[in-house]
């Protein structure tokens, strides 16, 4: 172990994965598809069925076949933050594929395509001033991914600010 809290080194030190989120399926459009169907809430019959939960029970092969393509070596994204960048990672290795650094970026949008609403994931798109420097697509939860982003690049500013002080 080389830091006394997980997570926490200078970034000159060391690069340490700090958060992971694996893309939903709804970063296909056949995922997308399947969202906008299951987000259907017509009701149907006596015992409250919704088209959109039929649509659900009815597509479990097929969403459970386009998770497991998701994670094929040639297909799987994996999205790490760092104390030092926010990178997409392919292949089961998790090679960089592409990344900002946190001092790459001044604002995070969440941008939720439709059909993505019904897995609760969303684009992450980091701009610095109306540039976009990266995007990813479809992460689940992307509040908490945008919140945890911003406090990592707040104390990555920080420690850069203090360390150009000494």
């Amino acid at each position: 172990m080389k830091q006394a809290i997980t997570g926490v080194a200078p970034p000159e030190l060391a690069e340490v994965p700090i958060a992971t989120a694996w893309p939903s399926i709804a970063v296909t459009a056949l995922g997308r598809w399947l969202g906008r169907r299951f987000e259907n809430n017509t009701v149907i019959g006596p015992l409250h069925l919704t088209i959109g939960r039929l649509w659900v029970l009815l597509s479990i092969p097929l969403a459970l076949k386009l998770y497991f393509f998701n994670l094929l070596p040639f297909r799987c994204r994996r999205y790490q933050l760092t104390n030092r960048r926010v990178i997409i990672q392919k292949g089961l290795a998790g090679a960089d594929e592409r990344w900002t650094t946190l001092d790459d970026f001044d604002d995070i949008r969440i941008e939720v395509q439709e059909g993505q609403a019904w897995y609760r994931c969303g684009d992450l798109v980091f701009t610095k001033g109306k540039v976009e420097s990266l995007r990813l697509p479809a992460v689940p939860h992307p509040e908490s991914f945008r919140a945890t982003c911003l406090k990592a690049q707040r104390s990555f500013s920080m420690v850069k600010k203090f360390a150009g002080h000494k």
